[in-house]
């Protein structure tokens, strides 16, 4: 992911450009086109400037010494936001920036990783931890907890390690026995290595990691809750002007990027705005669905553009269907709008 190639954008052809291909060489230009569409992105939304900000900001001042525990960062957000996808940019970006001013390996002629991320799974002990950790760093996996820790702490400090990001922490949130200990061994992942930790999940602050299930009046000797910033990456939201605007750039950009024969400016941020804005209901991931599976619908049927007809026939994610009636009743009765209303004023002028 950090060191392989930015994906290049296929060029826009015209219908006539098509037309005048090979059945085969059209089929390969499709090909490339779905392929790029179904991986745009990261789209660098206000919402994903905002974390990474807040993200630079505890880890550049996590400059304590070695001995000290270091502040850690928990990103807790709905499904379908996209905050492990900015989180992981993120770590991209860190590590980019990392290699190119202490460059590509240590002074003892290690390789540099600035950065390591491992996602957590529903079965995740505390050996399973260290041994994802080793794994990432393709060191062996055996022996028992406190050995793949040694091995860890070791790889952290040769290759000069300062972040660690850990994917689906809300899997050690759930009410069992195993869950007090996981968050134990976080504090010993915070104490022992010199990084500063950032978690990402579901969910987590309202099943209690932070104050380690404990009650409201014991949370004060909580000190996990005590060491972890909490941050979010909020859905679009359009009940404001500046909401509005904002997601109307954000539809610009994304438009920037499609490649369809008959494209025109405005087609997803002007015509299709309160249609995507109630069928995504301001998720960022229903939001690209929706227009990645219209794109292969419009490529497919010879459309080469997005419009409500053919929008209308797409399905998305479960979540975001159930919501659709609701707003799109709200945007009918004119309750809601995606639209900002002082460009809408001009055009009406």
């Amino acid at each position: 992911m950090v060191n392989g190639p930015d994906r290049l954008q296929p060029p826009l052809l015209t219908r006539k450009q098509m037309a005048a291909m090979s059945r085969q060489d059209l089929l390969r230009y499709n090909d490339i086109r779905h392929v790029w569409h179904a991986n745009i992105g990261p789209i660098k939304t206000p919402q994903l400037l905002e974390l990474h900000a807040d993200l630079y900001e505890i880890v550049g001042s996590n400059r304590q010494d070695g001995d000290k525990a270091k502040p850690a960062a928990l990103v807790d957000a709905y499904p379908g936001i996209g905050k492990s996808t900015a989180v992981r940019e993120f770590g991209r970006d860190f590590h980019q920036e990392q290699i190119k001013v202490r460059g590509e390996t240590t002074p003892e002629g290690q390789r540099r990783v600035p950065v390591i991320y491992i996602a957590l799974t529903g079965n995740t002990q505390i050996r399973g931890l260290n041994a994802a950790i080793c794994r990432f760093y393709r060191l062996p996996t055996s022996g028992d907890a406190d050995t793949l820790a040694e091995r860890a702490v070791d790889a952290v400090l040769s290759l000069r390690t300062s972040i660690f990001i850990i994917d689906d922490i809300h899997f050690l949130a759930s009410a069992n026995s195993n869950s007090a200990r996981l968050v134990n061994q976080l504090k010993f992942l915070s104490n022992t290595f010199p990084v500063t930790l950032i978690y990402v999940g579901v969910g987590v602050r309202d099943r209690g990691i932070l104050n380690e299930g404990r009650s409201s009046t014991e949370a004060l000797h909580a000190q996990f809750g005590r060491r972890t910033t909490a941050l979010t990456l909020r859905p679009f939201q359009v009940e404001d002007e500046p909401g509005r605007v904002e997601f109307r750039k954000v539809l610009l950009t994304i438009e920037k990027k499609l490649v369809l024969a008959d494209k025109y400016p405005g087609m997803l941020a002007d015509d299709l705005a309160d249609h995507l804005l109630a069928r995504s209901s301001g998720h960022f991931a229903s939001l690209m669905a929706l227009i990645n599976r219209g794109c292969y619908r419009a490529i497919t049927t010879g459309r080469e553009r997005l419009d409500v007809e053919l929008m209308s026939k797409i399905k998305n994610d479960a979540a975001a269907e159930e919501e659709r009636l609701e707003l799109v009743a709200a945007i009918e009765a004119g309750l809601l709008t995606a639209k900002p209303q002082r460009r809408s004023a001009r055009k009406s002028a």
